[in-house]
C-alpha cells in the first residue's frame, strides 16, 4: 500500500467515524426526555427582546407566537431602528389584538457599534424590567413552552442558553438547500461540541441573566466582536461559565429562498466564524461528504473495485444517516434530501475559500466589513485612557522596585 493510498484510507475512516458519531450523539440528545433545570418550583419573570427589521417570510406566524407563550409572567419589547420600517403596522396590529399582554414597541437607533442588530437591541435591554432577559430574532417561531425549554437547560455553571435555528416550511430548491445547511450540518456540529461542554452562543435565541452580562460591561460589551453571539460566547467563557444549547432547537420558517439569499447568508456566517473563531473555522475545509467520496474513489480505483457503485453506496450511507437524524429529531426531510445534501457539500469548499478571501457582507441591507470592524475594536483598545489604565500598574511596579533597589544600594554604601 503506497503512502497516498494509506492516507486516503485513514482520512476516509476518520471522517466517516466522526460523521457517524456526530449523528448518533445528536439523535441521542434530541430523543432524551425533558431535563429538569435549576428552577424546580417556580420560573422567574422574563423580559423578551425581539429586534425587528423588515418583514420576513411567515412574519405573521413568528411574531404572533410571541404573544401565545404558555408562561405566567413575561414582558415583550419589540425593537425597531427606523420609524419607517414596514414591519411597524404588523406589530401594532398584533399588539392591538393582544392588549392583555405586557408589550411595548421601542423605536430608535443607538449607534454604539458597527453591528446594526446590536444597536437595535440595546434600547430593549435597558428597558427590560426583569432580571432574566431573552433576546430572540424576529424569524424564530416560538412554541408555547419556549421559555421553559430555555430554563430547562440552565445549570449552576451556565452563563447563557441558546438555540440554533432549524429550517422548516421550505418552498423550492434553494430553501431545501438551506435546510440542509441549517439542520443536518450546522446544528449537528453545534450539538456535537455542546455535548462535550464547548457550546457556542447563537444569536437566534439567547437567555441571559442580567447580572452576568452587566459584570462584563453590559449589553455594549457585545460590540467587542464582529457578531454579538461570538462576543457572548467569549464573555461567558471568560467568566468561567458555559454556553448551553436547548435540547429541542427552535424552528425558523424559511418559505421561498433564492440562490443569492442562501449563498449570502452562508457566506456572512462563514466570514464571521473566520473572524471570531479562526482555529475552529479552519477544519471546516475537511467537512462534508465530497472529500470522503473522492478518497473512496481513489481506493476503489487502486483495488480495482467498481468506482461508481462503490461511491454511490457510500453516498447513500452518508446522506441516509443525515436523513435518519432529521427523522429522529422531527425535522423537515424529503426523499430528495441526498440531492440537497450533495449540493451543500459541493458548495462547502467554495464557501470556505470565499470566506478566507473576502471581508465584506450584507445584513438586511446594511453593508458591513469584517476587517474594518476588527480594526475599530483594536483602535478602541488602543485609546490613550485604556492604554494608560493598562500601563499605569506596571509603571508603579517598576518605580517601587527601583526605589527598593536604590534604598538597598544606599544602605550598602553607608
Amino acid at each position: 500500500m503506497t503512502a497516498p493510498i494509506l492516507a486516503a484510507a485513514i482520512f476516509l475512516f476518520v471522517v466517516t467515524f466522526i460523521h457517524a458519531t456526530s449523528i448518533a450523539i445528536a439523535i441521542a440528545r434530541f430523543r432524551q426526555g425533558p431535563r429538569q433545570g435549576s428552577f424546580t418550583n417556580a420560573y422567574p419573570p422574563v423580559s423578551l427582546v425581539r429586534p425587528l427589521c423588515g418583514i420576513d417570510n411567515y412574519a405573521v406566524d413568528t411574531l404572533r407566537s410571541t404573544f401565545e407563550l404558555d408562561y405566567p409572567r413575561y414582558q415583550i419589547l419589540f425593537c425597531v431602528a427606523s420609524a419607517s420600517d414596514p414591519v411597524l403596522p404588523l406589530i401594532k396590529g398584533l399588539m392591538a389584538e393582544n392588549r392583555g399582554i405586557d408589550a411595548r414597541l421601542l423605536i430608535g437607533d443607538d449607534r454604539v457599534s458597527p453591528n446594526p442588530k446590536l444597536n437595535n437591541v440595546i434600547k430593549g435591554w435597558h428597558a427590560a424590567a426583569h432580571e432574566w432577559i431573552i433576546i430572540a430574532d424576529s424569524n424564530v417561531l416560538m412554541p408555547r413552552d419556549y421559555v421553559q425549554r430555555l430554563f430547562a437547560n440552565w445549570r449552576g455553571d451556565t452563563g447563557l442558553v441558546a438555540s440554533p435555528p432549524i429550517g422548516c416550511r421550505p418552498q423550492g430548491l434553494w430553501a431545501e438547500l438551506e435546510c440542509a445547511f441549517l439542520n443536518t450540518y450546522q446544528a449537528r456540529w453545534q450539538y456535537l461540541v455542546d455535548s462535550f461542554g464547548y457550546g457556542f452562543a447563537q444569536g437566534k435565541t439567547m437567555l441571559w441573566r442580567r447580572d452576568d452580562l452587566e459584570r462584563a460591561g453590559g449589553i455594549e460589551a457585545l460590540a467587542k466582536e464582529v457578531a454579538e453571539d461570538a462576543a457572548a460566547t467569549k464573555i461567558v467563557r471568560d467568566a468561567g461559565l458555559k454556553v448551553r444549547l436547548i435540547d429541542r432547537p427552535l424552528a425558523q420558517p424559511l418559505g421561498r429562498r433564492s440562490a443569492a439569499e442562501v449563498w449570502n447568508r452562508q457566506l456572512r456566517w462563514a466570514r464571521l466564524r473566520r473572524a471570531s473563531f479562526l482555529l475552529y473555522f479552519l477544519p471546516e475545509i475537511l467537512s462534508g461528504g465530497v472529500l470522503p467520496m473522492i478518497a473512496l474513489a481513489i481506493l476503489a480505483h487502486a483495488y480495482a473495485w467498481p468506482v461508481a457503485p462503490t461511491v454511490i453506496t457510500f453516498a447513500a450511507f452518508w446522506y441516509g444517516a443525515e436523513m435518519l437524524l432529521s427523522a429522529a429529531a422531527g425535522w423537515h426531510v424529503t426523499a430528495s434530501y441526498p440531492l440537497y445534501g450533495l449540493m451543500r457539500d459541493l458548495i462547502l469548499p467554495v464557501l470556505f475559500v470565499s470566506a478566507l478571501k473576502g471581508n465584506d457582507f450584507v445584513w438586511r441591507g446594511n453593508e458591513m466589513h469584517v476587517e474594518r470592524m476588527q480594526t475599530r475594536r483594536m483602535m478602541a483598545k488602543m485609546q490613550p485612557r485604556r492604554v494608560m489604565a493598562r500601563v499605569r500598574p506596571r509603571v508603579h511596579e517598576l518605580a517601587a522596585g527601583s526605589r527598593r533597589r536604590l534604598r538597598s544600594l544606599r544602605a550598602r554604601m553607608s
